[in-house]
């Protein structure tokens, strides 16, 4: 079991799941949809590659190949936004796609 991988994978949900209620408050919430929207994707596609990590299943890869594209599409989303949350939440994601990759490449 990678517990750094797991750690990232935690980090980056609970990122995504600021950064989406934030974007809530927002004053043009309509602007920040696509980046609700990715923060919701990202933080699911997180939570789920973790239970295959822990359990070492077969698909593992498979689900951190999608987890790492999500997570680099969420933090191309956030970086468009001044917001700190967003910055942070670009943050987060851009180093879960790295270590998703070094799992995979492993």
């Amino acid at each position: 079991m990678n517990k750094d991988l797991i750690r990232t994978l935690a980090e980056c949900a609970a990122a995504c799941n600021h950064c989406s209620v934030a974007c809530l408050q927002e004053e043009d919430i309509k602007m920040m949809v696509p980046c609700i929207r990715l923060d919701m994707d990202c933080a699911k596609i997180c939570l789920a590659a973790q239970d295959y990590i822990a359990r070492d299943s077969r698909y593992a890869k498979e689900i951190l190949q999608q987890c790492a594209k999500i997570c680099r599409d969420c933090g191309q989303e956030c970086e468009k936004h001044e917001a700190e949350h967003c910055k942070m939440c670009a943050e987060a994601c851009f180093k879960c796609a790295e270590a998703c990759e070094q799992y995979q490449s492993a």
